[in-house]
């Protein structure tokens, strides 16, 4: 219903506000919306006037009057309607109600105006406690009403004696309860000048036969009350400001009674009322408790309300009187009078008021508090020599109050918001007055975070904070970092790595200060997880070393690692000072940076830079004591992560052993259990369709001691492999061109994959090598445990194929001719290889390899290598040990150079006896001296 009365009400109020579409409240015939300014945001209330409201009562009243009479009366009705609001245009006094917007007519014939926000009007507020509810949010306890009446008599003071108007109509109806709790007066609708006719206004007098006639046609709304009416009016007709403080006196009773009215009931009865006047006992005085239900206070009872409620206006008290009674004597509202007339006092009276203000603050209630006394404190925020000691009695009050939270939501913060904010910025200038108030602010940060929520607090307060740091006052500075732990937890995290962490380490580089550089190494460690007066101690186990942290409360960690790694540590690396306190505020960093850093990061990182500073000049024992708790622990944990982590590596990949031998042998990188693919692929092959592969014939064959016999291969003579034409210079365990030139069981086991080959002989650019002199005979390799074994049937080269090459490392052509083997070891007590010829072993003499293959006395054979057709050299070959794989390949264009070099440096030929036996003297033959020898063996030693 209301919602369609709104739209059919136009008006300049209507299209500037936006209005809610039920009201919140009512006062006399007017209802009353909460509104809004639409170019400002500001509230208000609007009052509206339906006309329809006035036609109820007419349609059974027709008869008495006609329709023109009607309508009169419904504009003198209208008429008194406005004139209540253009007084309050024309009146302007803080416990009047303030007028907004002028009045409007609508569109249907109603009104419409604007004010300031409120809350109910009195009349409202005591229906509420009639009904036990309180939806209005208003406690009219002892002070509220206290303080409202004081508000209401300056009201009446400023109607009477500044304005020369009389109320007429003072009643709970015309007084209103406003946002901030304060009690204005309204409802002048039948205000006027006086009969007296000493005037200097000129405003006309209150037509009192008009006002006193009560028309049945019009709502009860739009007409005078005779319950609040003084006899002047009524019985007397003497119109005077002493009207008015007759009905506040029945006024002071309502707000006792219970229920909560006049003790004067008339209903509109202007001949009831002078019978209720006629006798004693039903007119409120002391002897009946002026007719109040409830106990009066007796404050009043002792000379205010006998001042007030009196039957001859002389004998009543002023508004100016009444606000000096012992009614208002105490501490409590004489406080809020002072307060009220702040903005009047001198700046040392109101030092003085703030500075003991909270010493009473916990004797208010709280809706005093929060709606009478923090507002009133927060409009005088504009002196900014008092913004310190303002803040600090909103502290105060914000810790009071149970609703705290919403009041320094809604109140406190636009005003820091206002106050710090705003103005000019970069201007370079202290400001002592707002740094003072700044300091108050950062002190109690614990209680601004409390009452704030999170969205409030980055927008106001972390800027303020930031506000703090950017001072040129060291103190400020100081304190806006101590907030940084408050500030944590009200914060999200990329507010705090993005917004917060920069602006602290720009403060702790650019900062000449050792203490701000110490306070912000504290602020680091909090960031870092660690807490305000944290001592982390470092206590050793047993005597192995290791120092082990003992456990405290510790909080989650902020920043990021990455962050902490990349960003604060080194910050922490630029520090110039070795003062001690710089020092060891690091040291509790560096504590924090322990336990999140990666190990790797520490070791590299961090524990040069704590070597560093426990190495300070300064440090005394104790420090460095700490110091090195904090480097063994550290130490400690490298230690631990990294053993732990190659146990796991070797787990994962094999012994670091067997890894080594593996990638120590020649040919590729051999696989798990030493084989290459092709060899697990054979085997696996070999394994489904059930065969038997050369591999395992030559595993079973090398596998074991090698001083075990085995099986004897036959030799080949030397006529036959004269036969021979060998394409190419290559040993036994060389990859065979064709697989039919050689039997399976030898070529196969010692085979490796052809991709990789590698010279017997040394490379050429190669100018010398170690000498490889054995320490004892049984290191030789080819040398047998036992004269008893057949050994040279077990390293036998078998017949190899022919093939073709463009030169070879050794000629072995005319060592076939050798009638001595050098190669056979003697028996036991003998001196074994060196009782053969050593000119057998020169390639000129044609002794050598078959020689040692005829020889008779060892009961075995080598075969010679076949004779080279193309070249004077032969191919050779000679059985690898177990487990390496087999070396030699096609020889290369640079092998073949390099033969060369190794022919000149042999000189005469230098036999393969001497590299077994070096003690004997050499035996030249074929061609050579013994000199010749002796050099090519020193050219030899030098080459090895």
């Amino acid at each position: 219903m209301f919602s369609s009365a709104l739209k059919s009400f136009s008006s300049n109020i209507s299209s500037n506000y936006t209005i809610a579409p039920q009201p919140t409240s009512t006062s006399g015939p007017w209802k009353i919306f909460d509104a809004k300014k639409k170019s400002t945001g500001k509230a208000a209330s609007v009052f509206m006037f339906d006309k329809k409201s006035l036609e109820p009562n007419s349609a059974s009243l027709g008869g008495r009057g006609s329709t023109s009479g009607l309508r009169k009366v419904h504009e003198e009705v209208l008429d008194r309607l406005r004139r209540e609001a253009s007084s309050l245009a024309r009146l302007r006094h803080p416990n009047i109600l303030e007028l907004a917007e002028p009045i409007e007519d609508t569109r249907n014939g109603g009104l419409m105006f604007a004010t300031e926000p409120v809350q109910a009007s009195l009349q409202e507020l005591l229906h509420d406690q009639d009904r036990g509810s309180r939806s209005k949010q208003v406690e009219l306890d002892e002070l509220e009403i206290q303080k409202g009446l004081l508000q209401v008599s300056k009201g009446l003071e400023f109607i009477h004696d500044s304005a020369e108007l009389v109320h007429g109509n003072l009643t709970p109806e015309a007084i209103f309860v406003n946002a901030k709790s304060d009690w204005k007066i309204s409802g002048l609708g039948f205000a006027g000048g006086p009969n007296t006719g000493n005037t200097t206004k000129g405003n006309a007098p209150i037509s009192l036969h008009q006002a006193l006639h009560y028309d049945h046609r019009l709502p009860r709304s739009v007409q005078l009350n005779l319950d609040y009416s003084s006899p002047d009016f009524v019985m007397d007709s003497n119109v005077t400001a002493y009207a008015d403080m007759f009905s506040l006196g029945l006024l002071i009773i309502a707000l006792y009674n219970s229920p909560h009215h006049s003790p004067l009931e008339t209903n509109s009865s202007v001949s009831t009322y002078k019978r209720l006047f006629s006798s004693s006992a039903s007119v409120p005085n002391a002897n009946n408790n002026f007719l109040s239900a409830k106990p009066l206070p007796k404050s009043l009872l002792g000379d205010a309300l006998p001042k007030l409620i009196t039957r001859r206006p002389a004998g009543r008290f002023s508004a100016r009187e009444f606000q000096e009674s012992r009614f208002f004597d105490n501490i409590l509202v004489s406080t809020i009078r002072f307060l009220d007339s702040l903005p009047a006092k001198t700046p040392n009276e109101k030092v003085q008021f703030l500075r003991g203000l909270p010493k009473i603050l916990p004797q208010f209630p709280d809706s005093v508090m929060e709606r009478k006394l923090l507002p009133a404190l927060l409009d005088e925020m504009k002196d900014r020599e008092l913004i310190a000691l303002i803040l600090q009695n909103m502290i105060a009050i914000t810790k009071r109050l149970k609703s705290g939270k919403q009041a320094f939501c809604d109140k406190v913060i636009p005003a820091l918001e206002t106050v710090f904010l705003t103005g000019p910025k970069g201007t370079g200038e202290r400001d002592s007055a707002k740094e003072a108030g700044l300091m108050i602010l950062l002190e109690n940060m614990k209680t601004v975070a409390e009452n704030c929520s999170g969205r409030e607090f980055k927008a106001v307060i972390l800027p303020i904070i930031y506000l703090a740091l950017d001072s040129p006052t060291h103190a400020i500075v100081d304190s806006g970092l101590k907030t940084l732990s408050i500030a944590l937890s009200v914060l999200d995290f990329s507010t705090i790595k993005n917004e917060l962490f920069p602006v602290i380490a720009q403060v702790f580089s650019k900062t000449n200060s050792l203490g701000i550089k110490i306070r912000g190494l504290e602020a680091f460690k909090v960031l870092c997880g660690g807490k305000d007066g944290e001592d982390e101690q470092y206590l050793g186990d047993d005597l192995d070393g290791i120092v082990v942290e003992k456990k405290t409360g510790q909080s989650s960690v902020v920043l990021d690692k990455y962050t902490i790694q990349e960003k604060v540590v080194p910050l922490m690396k630029a520090i110039k000072t070795k003062e001690p306190a710089v020092m060891m505020a690091a040291l509790d960093v560096f504590k924090q940076v322990g336990r999140i850093a990666d190990s790797d990061y520490l070791a590299l990182e961090v524990l040069p830079v704590l070597w560093t500073f426990s190495l300070g000049p300064l440090l005394n024992l104790e420090q460095f004591s700490k110091f090195m708790a904090l480097i063994k622990s550290l130490s400690g944990r490298i230690e631990r992560e990294h053993s732990r982590r190659i146990q796991e590596l070797t787990a994962t990949n094999g012994t670091t052993s067997t890894r080594a031998k593996d990638f120590t042998s020649f040919g590729t990188v051999p696989t798990p259990n030493g084989t290459s693919t092709e060899d697990l692929d054979d085997d696996f092959e070999a394994l489904v369709l059930g065969r038997k592969t050369a591999r395992d014939t030559a595993n079973n064959m090398l596998d074991g001691d090698w001083n075990t016999t085995a099986p004897t291969r036959p030799s080949i003579p030397a006529s036959k492999s004269s036969q021979q034409t060998p394409q190419s210079s290559s040993f036994a365990w060389s990859q065979p061109t064709s697989s039919d030139s050689a039997p399976p069981s030898a070529i196969s086991a010692w085979a490796t994959s052809p991709t990789t080959t590698r010279a017997v002989t040394p490379d050429a650019s190669l100018s010398t090598f170690a000498s490889l002199t054995p320490s004892s005979p049984f290191n030789n390799p080819l040398q047998p445990s036992r004269p008893s074994n057949n050994l040279a049937s077990q390293i036998s080269p078998p017949p190899l194929p022919q093939q073709h090459a463009t030169g070879s490392t050794i000629d072995w052509s005319t060592a076939s001719k050798a009638t001595a083997n050098p190669w056979i070891a003697s028996p036991p007590g003998t001196a074994g290889l060196s009782n053969a010829p050593m000119s057998g072993l020169s390639p000129q003499t044609g002794g050598g390899i078959a020689a040692m293959a005829s020889n008779s006395k060892s009961g075995s054979s080598i075969a010679s290598p076949p004779p080279s057709q193309s070249s004077q050299f032969a191919s050779f070959s000679i059985a690898p040990p177990p487990g390496r794989p087999s070396i030699g390949q096609t020889q290369t264009q640079s092998q073949t150079q390099s033969q060369t070099q190794i022919n000149s440096t042999f000189g005469n030929g230098v036999g393969l006896g001497r590299m077994q036996q070096p003690q004997q003297p050499l035996q030249g033959a074929g061609g050579g001296s013994g000199g010749g020898q002796k050099q090519g063996l020193d050219k030899y030693e030098s080459l090895l």
